[in-house]
């Protein structure tokens, strides 16, 4: 099983802070501080409630289910539209953090992509991919699975930086612009009344 494909129930461990509200949001009854997190597994929008009060935007914090020393509450899952101006300008900067943080993962993500239909392969989904680069990416890594990103521009011709493509895939599955989630969890459900 790929990486990508986990549980559904997969929980966070850490996350990448994308704002803090020291007085909560200004629309709110109670004002209670909240974070904005973008988790680093499974690209989870979250909202938290914080323990402390010197919490960073773009810091990388514990919010698994052991002792968390800086939020002591997840209060729930965001959606992209749920997500404050500031969190949504920090954002392809978090994801970004993320991709190089994690760049085996990523390149993994390259070496092992499979089709998704007859018609369409996973690696066509990131903006950028058509058909001519599709065929390189293949050819080279049935040659040699690629070893780090260096490596798949030096060796797969007029490709874009990957982690740009990766960021841009990302941004469009967390809007929810898209039928298929290959990077992602799929955005959280609007509650039924």
């Amino acid at each position: 099983m790929h990486e990508f494909e986990q549980k559904r129930d997969d929980l966070e461990e850490y996350g990448v802070v994308l704002d803090f509200l020291p007085t909560g949001k200004s629309f709110s009854v109670r004002s209670e501080p909240i974070v904005q997190i973008l988790g680093e597994t499974r690209f989870t929008l979250l909202e938290a409630v914080p323990k402390v009060q010197g919490i960073k935007i773009a810091e990388r914090i514990y919010i698994g289910k052991g002792e968390r020393d800086k939020i002591s509450l997840i209060k729930s899952r965001l959606t992209y539209q749920n997500l404050t101006e500031v969190a949504k300008n920090e954002l392809p900067n978090a994801i970004i953090s993320i991709i190089k943080n994690n760049e085996k993962k990523f390149v993994g993500f390259f070496n092992t992509a499979s089709p998704i239909n007859i018609r369409m392969h996973s690696l066509e989904l990131l903006p950028g991919i058509g058909k001519k680069h599709l065929t390189s990416l293949l050819e080279a890594r049935e040659d040699k699975p690629f070893e780090s990103f260096e490596d798949m521009i030096e060796r797969v011709q007029l490709l874009q930086d990957p982690i740009k493509l990766l960021t841009d895939r990302i941004l469009v599955e967390l809007k929810g612009e898209t039928r298929f989630y290959i990077l992602t969890r799929p955005p959280a459900q609007p509650r039924r009344q």
